[in-house]
């Protein structure tokens, strides 16, 4: 891998990475921006315990363009875009419009691929592990920012999701805080360490094993499987076989065989609906530990981040072809998910929809 850092016109940092040693990156961007200027802050909710990121300047971000007016597309001679030069492999940059910006964190894209047809699902095993190398590399520099206490790279696929631009890429959300999400896994990893001596997380992973009910796939080093208790129809957590913090604990075995593994996940998933549906809506979610283990508040304490495990989740909002999961009342009013499919049957669709 070729990692060359490059600044845009307005000063935010872009990044290429590439396969080969020898790409040269010397294109610059012409385009007479002005400094970006963000709203971006954290307000804290004293009843939930929770953080809320108000950032009204993405009101005015890019909302669906036409496909000769994405901004994520190599740069032509009349066209200029995000990415100056007129080819990439993988490219990461600042969020124009971030969510977290300054002292709040930081908000990157990620462009997968020049294609603005593709999806991750079409890419060489080659391409895929190049945009793991990006979210282990960014993972690592993200880490020694002083503002950031925790690294989320994800995925939104699919206007059903929210998805703003067509082209595929992602997204790495540096937060100065632990997520309240990873703060509840963490606070039940510390309760059943002092209740029975063993890490949950490979308690967990163990049970789906021994079941094998649920087990959609399995490697030398990673499995997958849809959770005894699923809140989407469709999901599936990706772990690797030995438990690490973070993608930087990813030995060389786990590196070489994600691709694959990956890949072979995204293209189940485009089989779920059959031949005619439209491409399957999804959410990628890395989940890495915090980079120090945060304070436990009034809630209970918080395990170590050594006992957290790295894991993927990957979900879809489709519950059957044409009709979405809506989060409504339970879900959105009380966080309390019901699932119409259950868990079981997910998963045996998902292995009856191997690629052939």
């Amino acid at each position: 891998m070729k990692k060359t850092s490059t600044r845009l016109a307005d000063g935010r940092e872009l990044i290429y990475y590439d396969s080969r040693d020898d790409t040269l990156r010397t294109a610059a961007d012409p385009r007479p921006l002005a400094p970006v200027t963000t709203t971006s802050e954290v307000r804290h909710d004293p009843l939930l315990g929770d953080d809320v990121a108000i950032a009204s300047h993405r009101q005015g971000r890019t909302h669906l363009p036409p496909v000769d007016e994405c901004p994520l597309c190599p740069s032509t001679g009349a066209r200029p875009t995000e990415i100056p030069d007129t080819s990439y492999d993988v490219v990461v940059f600042e969020n124009r419009f971030p969510s977290l910006a300054g002292d709040s964190g930081r908000c990157e894209v990620v462009c997968f691929t020049p294609d603005h047809g593709a999806s991750f699902a079409d890419l060489t095993d080659e391409r895929a592990a190049l945009v793991l190398d990006a979210w282990i590399d960014r993972t690592a520099e993200l880490s020694h920012l002083p503002s950031v206490e925790q690294v989320f790279c994800f995925e939104n696929r699919g206007a059903e999701i929210g998805v703003t631009l067509g082209h595929p890429h992602g997204q790495i959300y540096a937060y100065p805080f632990t997520t309240p999400r990873t703060a509840r896994m963490l606070r039940s990893t510390a309760r059943h360490r002092a209740a029975t001596g063993r890490n949950l997380f490979d308690e967990v992973l163990a049970r789906e094993l021994a079941d094998g009910s649920r087990v959609v796939l399995e490697t030398g080093a990673w499995v997958a499987f849809v959770p005894y208790a699923a809140h989407w129809p469709y999901e599936v957590h990706l772990y690797p076989k030995r438990r690490v913090p973070d993608l930087l604990g990813l030995d060389d075995t786990a590196r070489a065989e994600f691709p694959g593994v990956y890949l072979d996940l995204l293209r189940r998933f485009d089989r779920l609906f059959g031949p005619e549906a439209p491409p399957t809506p999804y959410i990628a979610a890395w989940h890495q530990a915090p980079f120090t283990t945060p304070a436990a508040g009034g809630a209970g304490e918080l395990a170590d981040r050594d006992e957290f495990a790295l894991h993927l989740e990957l979900f879809t909002v489709r519950r059957t072809s044409g009709k979405l999961k809506f989060l409504a009342g339970s879900e959105s009013g009380m966080s309390v998910f019901i699932n119409d499919v259950p868990p079981e049957d997910a998963a045996r669709r998902l292995r009856e929809a191997a690629p052939r």
